[in-house]
């Protein structure tokens, strides 16, 4: 198993400034090995809300839990959201003798619930698969094909490797979905799941999609939030302002693990990838997602017009603004399409991200650039910042 050190340091540092710390992100990404893992080194106490033995020592909550002191690990925490209040009166002790780790994998609820109880006791970290840093830029094929979930990266051939996400798939619809509470047809949701792999990288909209699955707006927008929520699709929001032009308001949608991706579209091998119709797309939102673990999501966005001008990604920090579009092929090419994002969008650069290993001018702040340096570039600015 990769030691995930950015992770432990970043948890490390949150629970030294803040009494309470949320780990979010999907099933099985790592997020209770990175717990115990921290636990172990504080001589933490762990509960796993989903063993009916750990229940059962909770009881009573309250009693239970002030008694103890140091690190206290609370996993899957959408499923007791009664000990959030809990948490608030415990962590406003003087002195706070007590530290409180919370993994959850459902995000909206477990957000919307902590950010309401623990105002201003609470820091969010979110934890994401495997990334490139962590690999190895020698891994990046493997990653891409396998995406980031680590028994399915760690899978012994990429035959194994299928069959996990495969697998994780059927026991998100068929369990997960019942455990976090949410009432919705496992079918329907799967059949929007498929359609979107297929539009993986396209403009959302919710009543086209709606029409093609037999469903209403409303059910159909409120099957793309579960799946949101639940980490399994990146809803990436428009960005507009009063440009002149006929900008799109729609979002754009991306499966967000290229391996749950390539499950869904049964895609096993990198050969069966690379001559895949959705191999430009799959590569976009793998370079997407990975800029986006660096980066954070929080100013995040995609740019385009009626006239068919686009902006695969826009970040703006610090009040500059810094555009990406990204091409699978080894020749990248200046286009009208990038310049008309450059002047309407006054962007302060744009870099092309391509699968070589080279960087060279396109024109002015326009620069093409494998992904391994563009994350370089990432982390350098965000150490900084």
């Amino acid at each position: 198993m990769l030691l995930r050190s950015h992770f432990l340091k970043s948890v490390e540092i949150a629970l030294k400034r803040s009494r309470i710390v949320a780990l979010l992100g999907p099933r099985q990404v790592g997020k209770t090995t990175l717990a115990r893992e921290i636990a172990m080194k504080k001589k933490g106490v762990i509960f796993d809300l989903e063993d009916p033995v750990h229940q059962a020592r909770l009881s009573l909550p309250k009693q239970t839990l002030e008694a103890l002191q140091g690190l206290i690990v609370l996993d899957e925490i959408q499923l007791r959201p009664d000990l959030l209040p809990i948490l608030r009166v415990l962590a406003d002790r003087p002195s706070t003798p007590a530290r409180f780790l919370i993994l959850g994998s459902a995000s909206p609820n477990l957000i919307r619930n902590a950010s309401e109880s623990l105002a201003g006791r609470i820091e969010f970290i979110d934890v994401s698969g495997f990334q490139l840093s962590e690999v190895g830029l020698e891994h990046q094929s493997r990653l891409w094909l396998r995406g980031g979930f680590p028994l399915s990266w760690l899978a012994k051939n990429d035959s194994d490797s299928m069959a996990w996400r495969l697998g994780f798939i059927r026991t998100f619809l068929e369990r997960d979905i019942r455990t976090f509470g949410l009432e919705t047809s496992p079918e329907a949701l799967r059949r929007l799941w498929q359609m979107l792999a297929h539009y993986h990288g396209g403009v959302w909209n919710a009543s086209e999609f709606g029409r093609s699955l037999g469903e209403s707006y409303k059910t159909t927008r409120r099957h793309l939030d579960i799946l949101s929520g639940l980490f399994m699709v990146r809803v990436l929001p428009p960005w507009f302002e009063n440009l002149g032009k006929r900008i799109v308001r729609h979002p754009k949608v991306y499966i967000r693990d290229t391996g749950l991706l390539h499950g869904l579209l049964d895609i096993a091998t990198s050969t069966i990838l690379r001559g895949h119709p959705k191999c430009g797309a799959s590569w976009e939102g793998f370079c997407i997602e990975q800029l986006l673990s660096i980066t954070g999501e929080r100013n995040a966005y995609f740019w385009a017009t009626h006239s068919e001008a686009e902006l695969d990604l826009l970040l703006v920090k610090e009040g500059k603004r810094y555009g990406f579009e990204v091409k699978y092929t080894e020749t990248p090419q200046l286009t009208k399409s990038m310049q008309m994002a450059m002047e309407s969008l006054k962007l302060d650069q744009l870099d092309v991200i391509y699968p070589g290993e080279e960087m060279f001018s396109l024109g002015k702040n326009i620069t093409a650039k494998p992904l391994s340096l563009v994350l370089k570039e990432a982390r350098q600015s965000s150490s900084c910042s």
